[in-house]
């Protein structure tokens, strides 16, 4: 990218100020509040905008300070730069009544938009973050802040073996973070509904068990009850002999009583002449009619025990329970009790099957273990491009102290927060023991090395009263390395130091004066 000229419309100072440029360095001078800060900011302002604070931060924020001394409502400027072989455009209007943000391609007059990023593409992704703390350097602000830090580490976890930024590992982690996330939490339903099933099928073990016992002491005590009807069987027999002695003579009249009645009868007809015989006969067998009779009344008067009666005196009534039904009642429970076993055996058989991985579970962990490794990998690839990508800053950044020290430093580290330290003759130099244009010249050498790294197409780079503290020297190295390596500089100074140093290298350089 190259910046071609400015137009500050309505800008702090400046009204209708035209600025051009050109490739190479180029000298912004002017004394104290000529407004060199001025156009340093509205080129950042032009590139990035400018936001507005809120309640009392609004009061000194760079709206405010910037805001035109006349006519405020007129708050905008040009900005045209070249990027790709092509011309645009940007047209701003800072106003907060009338804000807008045009980007025009100046060689064909197509209208891009700001908002939809074609900008940052034109810059090559570079952010405000990203300005600040590689290629543009404020007044006493040489040292980048931590944003850079996280910028880099960002890029290590972005960018592929190629450096085309297309592999993203930390993106592609937090995917796969996601997914094992999903499947994890998959794993646990499974679970809890395996459990959940579980304790139904021990609670219906439990259940089936205790039923079982209770067959068996049912079953117990019908076998006992059994028993006892067979005890009681066996002495039916006792229990019969002794009814039968108790109980009374199935006759009434005796049959030798009638033996006699008969012969009597027979002895009449042949003792007795006739007729006599035969009133003998009558006689005698109204006598025995009568002796029959009396005796068969008498013994129904007679009190005498039947053997139902005796049968239920001596037989108690649970000893009279039917054997038949008993051993129904025994193949009933044990009928039921053998279905019962079986049941408790095939509810065994499941909780055994649930202790026993299922192949949907198989397939889960397999995923889990896959996305996990996966994981693993991608941090090692992680790790691996971050150690990568220190090596490089590393590198970059001692060769540009070497250059610039005129090999004073040759060796530079650069550690996580930015935490940095020199090595001289084989010492480990912190930062804070050395002077502050030193550290000033190292935290130069590491935004340029950064802006190499993290840019993917150069950029200006913008240097506003950034050499106070070096040397002369120091300074022709930095100049040397400047024109080098830097399609297009811009140094804002106060002094004419610059300009003589360039001029005794033979180094050209456009002057703009304000």
């Amino acid at each position: 990218m190259k910046i071609l000229g400015l137009l500050l419309r309505n800008f702090g100072k400046f009204q209708n100020q035209k600025l051009r440029f050109e490739s190479g360095i180029n000298i912004i001078f002017g004394e104290n509040e000529s407004g060199k800060s001025t156009i340093h900011t509205f080129i950042k302002g032009m590139l990035f905008g400018i936001g507005r604070g809120r309640g009392r931060a609004s009061v000194y924020d760079t709206y405010s300070i910037y805001e035109p001394w006349e006519n405020p409502g007129y708050y905008s400027g040009i900005l045209r730069f070249e990027s790709g072989g092509k011309t645009f455009r940007i047209d701003r209007n800072f106003d907060k009544q009338n804000k807008k943000a045009e980007l025009v391609c100046e060689d064909d007059g197509e209208n891009l938009s700001i908002e939809n990023g074609d900008l940052e593409l034109l810059l090559g992704g570079m952010d405000l973050s990203g300005y600040d703390n590689t290629i543009s350097v404020g007044q006493l602000k040489t040292r980048p802040d931590q944003s850079l830090a996280a910028a880099l580490k960002e890029y290590a976890t972005s960018c592929c073996a190629s450096g085309n930024g297309d592999l993203r590992p930390e993106q592609a982690i937090q995917r796969l973070e996601e997914q094992k996330k999903t499947i994890d939490k998959e794993i646990r339903e499974a679970l809890y509904e395996r459990q959940r099933q579980r304790e139904t099928v021990e609670q219906e073990a439990s259940f089936v068990w205790r039923e079982i016992h209770r067959l068996e002491e049912e079953e117990e005590q019908i076998r006992e009850r059994i028993r006892q009807a067979e005890r009681t069987r066996r002495e039916q027999g006792e229990h019969k002999r002794l009814v039968d002695e108790i109980r009374p003579a199935k006759w009434r009249i005796h049959p030798l009583e009638i033996v006699i009645f008969l012969i009597a009868i027979v002895a009449a007809i042949f003792l007795f002449q006739r007729p006599l015989n035969y009133f003998v006969v009558i006689v005698v067998f109204l006598a025995c009619t009568v002796y029959v009779w009396n005796r068969m009344k008498v013994g129904k008067d007679k009190n005498q025990v039947s053997p139902e009666e005796i049968m239920e005196e001596i037989l108690p009534e649970e000893e009279r329970a039917s054997v038949e039904k008993l051993g129904w009642e025994l193949e009933r429970t044990v009928r039921e009790q053998k279905d019962k076993q079986i049941q408790y055996e095939n509810l065994q058989e499941q909780l055994a099957e649930m202790d026993v991985v299922g192949e949907k579970d198989q397939v889960l962990e397999k995923k889990r273990q896959a996305i996990q490794m996966a994981i693993d990998k991608m941090n090692e690839l992680s790790e691996e491009l971050k150690l990568r990508l220190e090596k490089q800053l590393n590198e970059e950044a001692a060769r540009i102290v070497c250059q610039i020290t005129n090999q004073a430093y040759q060796r530079i580290r650069v550690e996580d927060n930015l935490h940095m330290f020199l090595v001289k003759e084989g010492k480990r130099i912190a930062m804070e023991q050395v002077s502050q244009g030193t550290a000033e010249q190292i935290w130069f050498a590491l935004r340029m090395a950064a802006a190499g790294i993290l840019q993917e197409e150069e950029m200006p780079v913008i240097l506003d009263d950034a050499f106070g503290n070096y040397d002369d020297e120091r300074l022709k190295s930095t100049l040397g390395w400047l024109d080098e390596h830097k399609k297009q500089v811009f140094i804002f100074t106060c002094q004419k130091r610059e300009m003589k140093l360039l001029d005794e290298m033979g180094i050209s350089y456009h002057l703009t004066e304000i």
